[in-house]
This record gives structure tokens, C-alpha cells and sequence, in this order.
């Protein structure tokens, strides 16, 4: 893939759609720094969210277990997500690749770029997403933001569903441009479920 910071809605939707559970590389216990908004978002909009920090490791976070390492967490990570400088993404993506299974994605966060990483991820079947925040991209795609005043180009008129107090929102809207998303056909079609 092209990673000249401009990747298509329908790639980064089809990442947040499908991960359930994310190992956050460099998640802090401070609540000012960004990793820990972007933890607590992620987990907050029902993402199992896995800390991993050796400087915290054994601590809990947010309720959730902190990993010195990937290869110590028992189960099976679908992402890994990088808030770590961009010169430790080759050697976390290496550690990533000793997992089994291995994880399906490596995403680095906001200015972290390495295109040794992710020639290698992707050499081994893992996509890969640098410079992106998944909490904006989510906020985006869903329209949470929009909420704010951010154009974020998704179109849709169907109301949000509340759920434990949080406004859950849909990742599968039309996008412009675009067409339409599978939450939209199913939606045409009469199924219950969009």
C-alpha cells in the first residue's frame, strides 16, 4: 500500500470494523498524555484495549492489566497499536511478528512513520496505517466529531443508538465520495440489524 498519508475511508473503516482487540503500545497511566485519551476513547466504544508499557507493567489501567511486552499478553491481539517515537515501530512490529496468531494490523499513531516497519508487516500479511490516530479516525468515520464542527465528510441521517450512557455510533455510513457502506445496504434491504 501507498502510505502517503492519505488512505481511503473504506480502508481505515474496514480496520475499525473488524479489530475487536488492540494492544497499545506505549499506553500511559497519565491522564494528560494522549495515549490515555486515545486508551480510554477506544475502550469507552467497545474495543478491548490491552496497556503495554514496561515502566507500569503489573499496574492496571483504566481496569485493564498492563504487559511489560506483546508476547507476554495470553490472548490473541487483532492490532497493534504504536505510541512509541517512530524508531521503536521496527522492533515492536518485529515483536509483533513472533505472536501467534499474529495480529492483523500495525497502526502508528500521529507523526510515528517507519517504512522499514511496515514494508515488513506488510511483507508478512499485516496492514498497516502510520501517522493516524484510530480515536480521530473513528470519531470521523462515525460522525461523532462532526458533532464538534469537523467536516468529516460522512454522510448520514439515521440516529445514533445510545448505549450505557455513551452515544454509540456506526462506522458503516456513506462516505463522500464514496458509496453506499454495508449498514446502508442492509438498511435498504429491511434487515433489522443495521
Amino acid at each position: 500500500m501507498n502510505h502517503d498519508d492519505s488512505y481511503p475511508d473504506t480502508y481505515i473503516r474496514g480496520i475499525l470494523n473488524t479489530v475487536k482487540t488492540i494492544a497499545m503500545v506505549g499506553a500511559s497511566i497519565n491522564v494528560v498524555r494522549p495515549s490515555y485519551f486515545a486508551f480510554k476513547y477506544l475502550l469507552e466504544h467497545g474495543f478491548r484495549i490491552i496497556p503495554v508499557n514496561p515502566g507500569h507493567a503489573g499496574k492496571e489501567l483504566l481496569g485493564q492489566r498492563i504487559y511489560a511486552q506483546l508476547s507476554e499478553i495470553p490472548d490473541s491481539i487483532d492490532m497493534v497499536d504504536i505510541f512509541r517515537a517512530s524508531e521503536y515501530a521496527l522492533g515492536i512490529v518485529q515483536e509483533a511478528l513472533t505472536l501467534n496468531p499474529r495480529p492483523q494490523v500495525i497502526w502508528m499513531q500521529l507523526g510515528i512513520r517507519n517504512d522499514a516497519a511496515a514494508a515488513l508487516a506488510e511483507a508478512n500479511g499485516i496492514k498497516v496505517v502510520m501517522n493516524r490516530c484510530p480515536k480521530i479516525e473513528y470519531g470521523r468515520l462515525s460522525s461523532e466529531i462532526a458533532w464538534m464542527g469537523v467536516n468529516t465528510r460522512t454522510i448520514s441521517a439515521k440516529k445514533a443508538v445510545r448505549s450505557g450512557g455513551f452515544q454509540r455510533l456506526s462506522l458503516e455510513r456513506s462516505s463522500a465520495p464514496g458509496g453506499l457502506t454495508s449498514a446502508s445496504e442492509r438498511s435498504q434491504r429491511g434487515d433489522g440489524n443495521a
